[in-house]
Order: structure tokens, then C-alpha cells, then sequence
């Protein structure tokens, strides 16, 4: 879903509603980055009062009418809203893939769960970067390339329905063979150490909202900036399918 967006949506706010201020053509992503954040910081919660599956389920609702709202788009804050819901599905339904693996592995296949759901999802991406820019060579900016993201919603929702089980269970056998050695934290106190006391924690917090920044900005620059040089849709969608692609050895499962 975030992979469609790559590489057509920025050439679409400046060749199909001329949105020429740089500033208005990353309203997009901000907003996006935004509602994500919040979603990913509620989700956990979330998850343990109501379930994975249905915290699951209702990420890919939210989701499903997102590439009808670009595709049929009448003006360019409609872009941005449809990236608002954009946000609380990646931050419901990617945080609920990582939670679900790692409930299924138990401790010592972490890391493990963690790098193959990194893996799978920046190679999605690259290859839906990639798709999008040839449908719109082929076709136009809009509406045939999000045909794909109908296609992922719908099916990111049925497989959610009917083929995922909710992993609450695995938790809950783990806790009673392996009991925490101390009482859990509460909100305040795990915002407060991963945000700033622990160091290691602050580390990767910083490291992780460099990495997005940088991403995100490629996200609404490389379109752009690649289209001034007159390079074709086709031609930027290769070069966005690369960036997310070269990531993909860094998030691979580590060897054991």
C-alpha cells in the first residue's frame, strides 16, 4: 500500500491538480507520517485490551478505501485524506504483523520474525514502486495503477478475516512459563525510557526517525526531481523500486 504511492502520487499532485509549492505536494506524507506515528504509539494498547485480530482486521478496513479516494480524487485534499487513513492502516496493520510474529516465535526467534517481516514488506514495496510506474507509462498516472492497491486491500482484509488466527494465546502460555521478573511499566514510564533515559533505546529512536525522515522525503523528492532531468514514469518507477530494494539485505533475518 505504501509502495504504491511512491512513485505516482507526487507527479499526480503537480501534473493533475498543479500543485506547484514542493511544500503542498508533501502534505501528503507528512500527514501520513503523523497519523502512523500516533497509530503505532495506540496499537500495542490496543492489541492487548481488544486482540490482535480485530486490531488487525480493522487496520485493513480503514485501509480499503484509500486507493479509491486517489484514483477518483476530485482535488488534492483528497490525496491527503485518503493518506490519513493510509496512516492508521500501516500503523495498525504493520505493527500488528510484527506483534503476531513475535507472539509465534517466542524470545529466541525474535529478531528472526522481526527481519523477515522487514525483508517481505521493503521488497513489496520495491516491486510495487516498480509496478505502478510501468502501469502509468502504459496507462496514465491515474486510475490504472491503483488498481493494485484495490487489489491489496481487498486482500489483505479476507486473508485478515479468514485465514489469521489471533496469537494472544501464545502470549499468554509464554507468561506462565516464563513469568516477568518484575512488574510491567506503565505507559508514561516506556515513552519515557525509550524516548530519552534508556541510552540504547534513545539510540534506536533516533536512528529510526533519521531513517524515516529520510525516506519520507524521498518518497515526495525522487518523483519530482527525477521528472525535471525528463525522465518517464517508467524510468522513475525503476529508480523507486531500487531505493526501498536496497534496504532489503539490511532487514533480512540475521544468520543463525
Amino acid at each position: 500500500m505504501v509502495g504504491l504511492e511512491r512513485t505516482v502520487v507526487p507527479l499526480v499532485g503537480s501534473e493533475d491538480f498543479g500543485v506547484v509549492l514542493r511544500t503542498a505536494i508533501f502534505s501528503f506524507i507528512v500527514t501520513f507520517g503523523l497519523v502512523k506515528a500516533f497509530s503505532n504509539l495506540f496499537a500495542g494498547g490496543l492489541a492487548d485490551r481488544f486482540g490482535r485480530k480485530r486490531v488487525l482486521v480493522t487496520g485493513w478496513l480503514v485501509g480499503v478505501p484509500v486507493p479509491f479516494m486517489i484514483m477518483l480524487a476530485p482535488s488534492w485534499e483528497w490525496v491527503v485524506a485518503a493518506n490519513v487513513l493510509l496512516g492508521v492502516n500501516q500503523g495498525l496493520a504493520w505493527s500488528m504483523t510484527v506483534i503476531m510474529k513475535i507472539d509465534l516465535v517466542g524470545p529466541r526467534g525474535r529478531g528472526l520474525a522481526v527481519g523477515l517481516n522487514e525483508f517481505a514488506g521493503y521488497l513489496a514495496v520495491g516491486i510495487t514502486a516498480w509496478a505502478t510506474g510501468y502501469l502509468a507509462s502504459a496507462y496514465g498516472l491515474r486510475p490504472e495503477p491503483f488498481y493494485l492497491g484495490v487489489g491489496y486491500a481487498v486482500l489483505g482484509l479476507l486473508v485478515s478475516v479468514f485465514l489469521v488466527r489471533d496469537t494472544g494465546e501464545h502470549v499468554r502460555l509464554e507468561m506462565e512459563s516464563h513469568p516477568p521478573e518484575a512488574a510491567p511499566l506503565g505507559f508514561r514510564e516506556v515513552f519515557a525510557r525509550t524516548s530519552f533515559k534508556d541510552r540504547n533505546l534513545f539510540a534506536c529512536s533516533q536512528a529510526g526517525l533519521v531513517n524515516n525522515l529520510n525516506d519520507g522525503m524521498s518518497w515526495g523528492v525522487f518523483p519530482l526531481f527525477f521528472a525535471t532531468f525528463g525522465l518517464g514514469v517508467e524510468r522513475i518507477g525503476i529508480l523507486k523500486a531500487v531505493y526501498p530494494a536496497v534496504w532489503v539485505p539490511s532487514r533480512s533475518p540475521p544468520a543463525r
